[in-house]
């Protein structure tokens, strides 16, 4: 199945499990759906896999997301999916089972350091910013 946007504001291209039938999650169990889907991804470019909304307000997770596809990745594209939650999921053949968004990104050059420049927040982190 061809993906695409489903609304004209949508920043995702929903992804459907190419399946012949149901696969049933369970809990705790990482599950590899295929989509039965490859891509050519301009360099400068990744592919960003993301759950969608309906399938995490039920439990169900992708447990590396956001995942990256690299622009010189061919193969096909495979989304793990997790259960949370203490029921059983069925995911339909043709069901859309995640997002996939097209982002820049720029390559920096790794530099080695002794020391690194001073910031108001330092090393705070895990909340040191504040909650308000």
């Amino acid at each position: 199945m061809i993906p695409r946007y489903h609304s004209d504001g949508a920043a995702g291209i929903d992804l459907h499990a190419c399946i012949s039938e149901p696969v049933v999650l369970r809990k705790g169990i990482v599950n590899s759906i295929p989509t039965g889907l490859s891509v050519a991804i301009d360099e400068g470019y990744e592919g960003q896999i993301r759950a969608r909304s309906s399938l995490a307000s039920r439990g169900i997770i992708i447990p590396n997301s956001p995942g990256t596809i690299d622009s010189d990745f061919r193969g096909e594209i495979k989304i793990l999916l997790l259960n949370l939650s203490e029921e059983p999921y069925e995911i339909q053949p043709n069901e859309r089972i995640a997002q996939l968004v097209i982002a820049g990104y720029r390559r920096v050059e790794i530099i080695e350091t002794e020391e690194l420049p001073e910031t108001q927040r330092g090393s705070g982190g895990f909340g040191s910013s504040g909650k308000i």
